[in-house]
């Protein structure tokens, strides 16, 4: 493959400061004057690109660029946060910003903060996933997906493929002259697939991404297995049967399941909400809250993956953190902000959806350690209930930990075997009483395959999850059965 100059040189400050009148080496003195007075706070400069396509009911039915760059600057005086943003971006502007942003340090005796510490690590390529792959190419994939699984069964009604891709360059400026840059590609691929038979339809779904170039997705093993595990799926809900209701043993695949994770008991352990005592974890590091074998961790610093940067939207490194160690509340996900208030280390967590929102702590890769069981054993030890292969959409209440989810595969267990799968399932619960009613933990940990996206406070970023399978007793069903 020949790449384009663009791709090839990747020059973050060629992607940031091209066309302005922004001079690089002169910003560590301008944030050092707009800043004045501050404990903490930076410039965050950034310039992205995205693309994206949907090819449904056999041709092109959208495809979308758009680029973005502009800066955000904030300051941050004990608990008081200034922000201000533009995508203007010339040392003008981020004057006028720091106008805005130094109302926060009026009267306030700053006590500055301590720079994150440095490393010249990076756990994904610089390329650019767009401009590396012709259009052509890409238009041509997804026509190559849509006729494949249309030829895969009969019973194939409808095909949607989509495919995304972007490439962000982002500088971290503080007032003390600490800078950081990171290039950061991201891809991803959906496929779905609706099967009639009988009168009834059903839908199946599969997806992967990561921090990679869209060779990845366009390796013809990679979209076969999508559409194999797509159509799968589909062709199983179509002899779905009734959902039970009630309480029962519930099995939780590997992998995605670990969505139920990272929203029943993920975001009730980022700092924001637990220095607010927001959260049902507040205040409890040291206390038993899972059961025994429970191990949770949230880590940022894995190679290529979805949720993954080599730094975070504040310049820290990104790390291995344990939140729940064999069941005990260890540790809560920290940006600089929340960290120094707590009084305890940043943890890699400060992240933002865009140089236009301030960064709070976020989840990366969050996930539960693998045990010793064995799967099969697992479903045998459940004796009667239902186990869960894939969870959809759900809501959750960070205050109380209580959830709603709803399963798009599952099966009834039968005798401590898997038996017909069954549709309309939701879970119904509370995080932290999940956690403690888990009796067995899988020797089959995974992680999702690369779609997780994560809403909070009205800013999405991308994440990972990932589990192992689980066991947790006497959960509450809600099912369609009469």
């Amino acid at each position: 493959m020949t790449e384009t100059p663009h791709a090839r040189a990747a020059d973050p400050a060629e992607l940031l400061y091209a066309d302005t009148d922004l001079d690089p080496s002169r910003l560590p003195d301008v944030v050092a004057d707009v800043l004045s007075g501050t404990d903490d706070g930076e410039l965050y400069v950034q310039n992205a690109v995205s693309e994206s396509f949907v090819f449904d009911d056999g041709r092109l039915k959208k495809a979308g660029y758009d680029h973005m760059r502009g800066f955000g600057l904030r300051g941050l005086a004990g608990e008081k946060t200034a922000f201000a943003h533009s995508n203007v971006l010339s040392e003008a502007a981020i004057r006028r910003a720091g106008e805005t942003v130094g109302l926060a340090a009026r009267g306030h005796d700053a006590i500055i903060a301590p720079s994150p510490r440095r490393t010249n690590r990076s756990l994904y390529g610089a390329n650019s996933p767009i401009d590396a792959t012709p259009f052509a190419d890409k238009i041509g994939l997804l026509g190559r997906i849509d006729a494949a699984a249309r030829a895969r069964d009969p019973r194939v009604h409808q095909v949607s493929v989509s495919m995304m891709a972007s490439h962000s360059a982002v500088e971290i400026v503080r007032a003390d002259g600490f800078t950081a840059r990171d290039i950061r590609p991201l891809v991803r691929m959906n496929i779905e697939i609706v099967v009639d038979a009988n009168g009834r339809r059903e839908r199946g779904y599969h997806g992967i991404g990561g921090r990679y170039d869209l060779e990845q997705l366009m390796d013809e093993a990679s979209w076969q297995r999508g559409i194999d595990i797509a159509l799968a799926q589909a062709l199983v809900n179509l002899e779905s049967v009734a959902a039970p209701a009630g309480e029962m043993n519930v099995v939780m695949g590997p992998g995605w399941c670990g969505v139920l994770l990272h929203e029943a008991v993920g975001h009730g352990l980022e700092g924001d909400f637990n220095r607010k005592g927001q959260s049902t974890f507040s205040g409890r590091i040291g206390e038993r809250v899972a059961a025994k074998g429970v191990t949770i961790v949230d880590n940022g610093a894995m190679e290529a993956r979805r949720g993954s940067l080599s730094i975070d939207d504040e310049g820290t490194p990104t790390e291995e953190t344990v939140l729940i160690e064999d069941g005990v509340l260890v540790g809560y996900m920290q940006d600089r902000l929340n960290a120094r208030l707590m009084d305890t280390a940043p943890t890699g967590n400060g992240r933002r959806e865009s140089y236009a929102h301030a960064p709070m702590p976020r989840m990366t890769n969050t996930y539960m350690l693998g045990g010793e069981a064995a799967p099969e054993d697992i479903i045998k030890r459940a004796g009667d209930g239902i186990y869960a292969k894939s969870f959809g959409g759900g809501q959750v209440d960070i205050t109380s930990g209580k959830f709603v989810f709803s399963l798009t595969e599952a099966y009834r267990i039968e005798g401590g075997k898997l038996g017909a799968p069954i549709k309309g399932a939701t879970l119904i619960g509370n995080g932290p009483d999940v956690m403690k009613r888990v009796t067995a933990i899988g020797n089959d940990f995974a992680l999702d395959e690369g779609v997780g996206i994560c809403g909070k406070g009205g800013q999405s970023v991308p994440a990972g999850v990932g589990q192992p399978t689980l066991l947790a007793e006497g959960l509450t069903v809600g099912g369609t059965a009469a």
